[in-house]
């Protein structure tokens, strides 16, 4: 099959998580030059957690090009939230950037207020952040590790969801990103492929 896209095997990531876009081979391709928008969420106000790289990036460009303004969450990578915002700028909307850790219910709280207050309402809220860590057995998946899994994709959904709901009209959109391993989970991802089958259900 013929594809201008990059194909398997890749090179193995060396970054430390949560890593960077720019020092990815290959660089992850977010639609930058290929997605085309139309106007389909002209108006509309969303918050995508995560927002910074990753399906997050990609649905950022997504959004903007379809017309929304957005609250972008991420954890500390200002390089690569810089760079969306620049993204959504030049489709000609707003990006508003609100670093911190999910895992902080009052972070979320604070992510859904900085929404109202700069975008004047909530109509879509993209609860897309995520932890992944790969062990070859459950004996080397810690405490810490387990509950970091859970409190990132889990308790942070429901904080955000908790806050947003207060906000949003009736028409408005919650979308939970899951995972292909929320029905056939990889061995390797015990505590991520459990979170995303708690989404998925």
């Amino acid at each position: 099959m013929m594809t201008n896209y990059p194909t398997p095997p890749f090179p193995s990531q060396k970054q430390p998580m949560p890593g960077f876009t720019a020092q990815m081979d290959p660089v992850p391709d977010h639609g930058e030059e290929s997605y085309r928008g139309a106007d389909r969420l002209k108006g509309k106000r969303a918050i995508i957690t995560g927002g910074d790289s990753g399906i997050g990036r990609a649905v950022a460009i997504a959004y903007a090009r379809e017309g929304a303004d957005l609250v972008i969450s991420y954890l500390d990578e200002d390089e690569d939230a810089d760079e969306t915002k620049r993204l959504v700028e030049r489709a000609g909307r707003k990006a508003v950037l609100v670093s911190g850790d999910i895992q902080d219910p009052a972070q979320c709280r604070q992510i859904v207020e900085t929404a109202v207050k700069e975008l004047g309402g909530i109509d879509i809220l993209v609860n897309n952040a995520a932890h992944q860590a790969s062990f070859k057995s459950i004996d080397e998946i810690s405490d810490e590790e387990w509950e970091l899994t859970f409190k990132v994709n889990i308790h942070a959904m429901f904080y955000l969801t908790k806050a947003a709901v207060a906000h949003m009209k009736p028409g408005s959109a919650i979308i939970n990103t899951a995972s292909i391993n929320s029905d056939s989970p990889n061995p390797t991802l015990l505590a991520y492929a459990t979170t995303k089958g708690a989404i998925q259900n």
